[in-house]
């Protein structure tokens, strides 16, 4: 579907010089009597480089739907993620490349979205946030008066998240998929 460069949105996966890339960043600049443009940061699907470019308000952009399916991730075996369609129970492998930052947010038996382009899976949407369980962090300080000052914490998944001093090993912390940040404590069973 091809769409005007003033309409790309953040998320959106355009084809740009024959390659997939997500567009990472958007800014509309109109410089006084100049002609708009639309600053872009793009970062490539197969390789996750990332790149910019400024497209001229009239340009036209290939935008690309991909197909997503809801898959259960399984288990790596060093080189592949391993996940299975809950439908069809049809295996599929991603390496950690195709995954990029999300391998370090990928549990078992989550269920989560793959994308695939013309039947290849291409990587994995990740939900806005995930609950994951501290598996190592400091001891909290019980005299520690200032609120605001952050330990790392390691999380079952291998990810290091900076947390407030109260979190123990144990609690399950709510993470930012996008930002790998601290977003709260999450509400027990």
């Amino acid at each position: 579907m091809v769409i005007p460069a003033t309409q790309l949105r953040v998320g959106m996966v355009i084809m740009y010089n024959n390659e997939l890339y997500r567009v990472t960043n958007v800014v509309h600049i109109t410089p006084g009597n100049w002609r708009g443009m639309v600053q872009t940061k793009l970062r490539s699907i197969r390789s996750g480089n990332s790149t910019e470019n400024r497209f001229r308000s009239e340009d036209k952009v290939d935008r690309i739907t991909l197909e997503q399916h809801e898959m259960e991730y399984l288990y790596s075996d060093g080189e592949q993620h391993h996940f299975m369609n809950t439908e069809t129970y049809e295996q599929i492998g991603l390496s950690a490349e195709d995954l990029g930052d999300a391998a370090k947010y990928l549990l078992p038996n989550v269920k989560i979205m793959v994308e695939f382009f013309e039947s290849t899976p291409l990587g994995v949407a990740l939900p806005k946030t995930l609950d994951l369980t501290v598996t190592e962090t400091a001891p909290g300080l019980k005299s520690a008066t200032v609120t605001n000052a952050l330990k790392p914490a390691t999380v079952e998944t291998g990810l290091v998240v900076p947390v407030p001093n109260f979190i123990d090993v144990g609690d399950v912390i709510r993470v930012d998929t996008e930002t790998g940040s601290y977003v709260s404590r999450a509400k027990g069973d």
